[in-house]
């Protein structure tokens, strides 16, 4: 199998990490990596395990292609007198020695046209194409699990920079007071700041509820029986945004190994149900015990029987295998567009997301951060008005927010075209162990 992984490279300031959050270390529940998340996710994740039973199935019907038709045995007698005694032969009167024209049967199916090899063709790309359904599960899940914990990670730092800004104005409500009791300003300034410094602690208690959400979110897709949430992400949001991988030159993205093996299927029951016009014949050898005495002596037959193909030439299984044919060549084309499509429109919001991130980074926040600080000083001295303190602050809370965001849609957007440009080969599906 191949598998494609992602380098890291820190291109953020540190944020810090999300056990420093105070509503997080109080649930105190487990440290849990992204890692760890994904290991977990592979071993008990519900679709995932889905899948790879489709595995089983698909080497099951190989089993049964590779089986032969069980032969048919047979046993009669006949001519037996229903008035007792006239059975009877020199030999005596036992059941071996009567008169009773026993007949011992043996017929057997022989399929030819080549179905066997058809129907065998057919299952080994059945098994083809759910190994490469399995990975593709894999892959759609490996991408599901980064960004839900990256949602996570992003819902835990709206918790903290909330919970900031909402300290930030219990400072200046502080400073306020003071200012009130000097005369320097009014009560109702100074209710004002507390009642924004209310807003931000409300919003960081939404924010909670958002970020225990989001890590349940994580267990569903874990496969945990009871998810409640109550773990500590390890990792910080700036550890994901990765660098995506560079494009593979070799191989094909799992759903489009996946329709491949359908399309070789379908072409394999086409040619099966071509051949289903040849009729199978059916050998016979029989053993036929006659007693001394009429009717004669013991003998032995053969016989050869096959429906003779005159009203149905399966015509219509022939037409239904020619549709399906069709439909599967239709959507392996569609997968393929699709599969550039996906790397295309990744690479295109990767690009959009690590631009905006490093705009917030290294212009808009440092002077919303620069701006807040210091209408907050002028305001401790007099120097600056209600309104602009709220202004101030009420921006640098808005872009730290935005900040977060870009950060976690960067990270989002490398999970999605790492996806995207996740490829196998025939070779390494073919060659995978369960």
């Amino acid at each position: 199998m191949l598998i494609i992984y992602s380098c890291l490279a820190p291109v953020v300031a540190a944020v810090p990490p999300a056990e420093s959050n105070p509503a997080a270390a109080a649930s105190a529940g487990r440290r849990l990596s992204l890692a760890e998340a994904k290991r977990t996710a592979y071993e008990r994740n519900w679709d995932l395990l889905a899948a790879k039973s489709g595995v089983d199935t698909a080497t099951a019907q190989l089993i049964v292609a590779h089986e032969f038709p069980n032969p048919t045995v047979s046993l009669s007698t006949m001519k037996i007198d229903a008035h007792g005694e006239g059975n009877s032969t020199p030999l005596g009167n036992s059941f071996w020695n009567r008169s009773y024209d026993t007949i011992a049967a043996v017929n057997q199916l022989v399929e030819i046209g080549g179905k066997r090899g058809s129907r065998q063709a057919s299952a080994r790309a059945g098994i083809t194409g759910a190994r490469a359904r399995f990975f593709d599960a894999r892959r759609s899940l490996d991408q599901g699990v980064t960004k839900a914990y990256v949602a996570a990670l992003l819902a835990g730092e709206n918790v903290r920079i909330l919970t900031q800004s909402a300290q930030s104005l219990r400072r200046e409500a502080d400073i306020a007071e003071v200012r009130f009791k000097a005369g320097d300003i009014s009560d109702s300034d100074k209710k004002q700041i507390e009642n924004n410094a209310d807003v931000f602690e409300l919003q960081a208690k939404s924010a909670e509820t958002a970020a225990v959400q989001a890590r349940i979110a994580v267990e569903v897709l874990m496969g945990v029986q009871h998810p409640a949430g109550d773990w500590i992400p390890v990792d910080a949001l700036e550890q994901l945004v990765v660098s995506p991988p560079v494009e593979p030159q070799n191989g094909d993205r799992p759903d489009v190994l996946a329709a491949e093996a359908d399309a070789r299927r379908a072409q394999a029951d086409l040619k099966l149900q071509k051949a289903l016009r040849i009729p199978d014949p059916t050998f016979l050898v029989q053993y036929e015990r006659n007693p001394p005495g009429p009717p004669g002596p013991d003998t032995v037959g053969l016989g050869v029987s096959f429906p003779l193909p005159i009203w149905n030439r399966n015509n219509g299984g022939i037409r239904a295998a020619e549709a399906a044919r069709e439909q599967a060549e239709l959507q392996l084309g569609k997968l393929r567009a699709q599969a550039y499509s996906d790397i295309a429109n990744a690479e295109v919001a990767y690009q959009e997301a690590f631009a905006r991130l490093r705009r917030y980074q290294e212009q808009i926040r440092p002077k919303a951060a620069q701006v807040r600080e210091s209408v907050a000083f002028a305001y401790e001295k007099g120097g600056a008005s209600l309104v602009d303190l709220l202004t101030a602050e009420r921006d640098d809370n808005t872009v730290r927010l935005a900040a977060a965001q870009a950060m976690s849609d960067t990270a989002s957007a490398a999970a999605d075209l790492s996806a995207a440009r996740n490829i196998l080969t025939e070779k390494e599906l073919n060659s995978w162990k369960q």
